[in-house]
């Protein structure tokens, strides 16, 4: 977010890894962790939410082959922007605060629902949904890509229940499909975080996406779309290995538990919801 955002003629930080090490000088290792509070809240409503729509969505289309996989998973990142967009907006504001030109003395927000009361309360419904159609851009393809490369992954590697070797290609599978969906849509990503920072000094820049999108590219260039990216893999392989990882031994303990048949005759692991 840091990255995406800072000013261009006044840059704070020449790269990811210079961002880390400032932020560890200025901040303490506590200031990583700004705008924590925001994803912990949000994050186990969405990956509930986005695992739940896609399995039925799959179920609902009848038939599981690459484009329904997409189709399902697109559905389901279409859906969960409702909780995820206030949950980034929050943590955009958390992070941002008390940094370069959003440097105060005192602190605007306590933590990140006292940023969102206040947001609301400043701006009502419209303030904490800013974003919301830059989010719902990025996250609907996204998503897709996300469930269909990880279908495909495990598909090729043969995940097998009884394959010793099973987690460590669940994880992989799961950690390139994190970072096939942030590739996907990143450039949006930039322009949603540039939209929720918007405003924070009480200056407002732009007018909406495509005035962000060309006020960014005419300022800094196309290069300005991949501010962050490094940052944004670097996190996205752990993740997303641990996420999917972990929904699909917990769904096939679950159903070797209850002994429920095989969806289908081949036993391989194509995709958690299947399982």
């Amino acid at each position: 977010v840091r990255l995406q955002v800072q000013n261009v003629e006044k840059p704070l930080y020449r790269g990811t890894f210079h961002c880390f090490q400032s932020i560890i000088k200025q901040e303490s290792a506590f200031g990583l962790y700004k705008g924590i509070g925001s994803p912990m809240m949000g994050l186990t409503f969405i990956n509930a939410l986005v695992f739940g729509v896609q399995g039925n969505t799959l179920r609902a289309l009848g038939k599981d082959t690459p484009l329904n996989q997409f189709l399902a998973g697109s559905a389901a990142g279409a859906i969960q922007c409702i909780i995820c967009c206030p949950m980034e907006l929050a943590k955009t504001r958390m992070q941002l605060q008390g940094t370069g030109e959003y440097k105060q003395k005192t602190k605007n927000y306590k933590n990140s629902l006292d940023c969102l009361i206040k947001i609301y309360q400043k701006e009502g419904l419209r303030g904490i949904n800013r974003g919301m159609v830059s989010t719902f851009i990025r996250e609907t393809p996204s998503f897709g890509f996300y469930f269909l490369t990880y279908d495909c992954m495990t598909r090729y590697l043969g995940c097998e229940a009884e394959d010793s070797y099973v987690i460590p290609k669940l994880l992989f599978s799961g950690g390139m499909s994190g970072i096939v969906s942030w590739l996907s849509t990143y450039p949006m990503d930039v322009i949603k975080s540039r939209l929720q920072a918007d405003g924070i000094g009480g200056v407002t820049q732009y007018k909406g996406i495509m005035d962000c999108v060309r006020k960014s590219y005419h300022e800094e260039g196309w290069r300005v779309f991949t501010r962050g990216l490094t940052s944004t893999l670097l996190r996205a392989f752990p993740v997303n290995a641990a996420t999917f990882a972990t929904v699909t031994v917990f769904l096939m303990y679950m159903r070797s538990e209850d002994n429920i048949p095989e969806c289908e005759p081949n036993p391989v692991i194509h995709q958690p919801a299947n399982l």
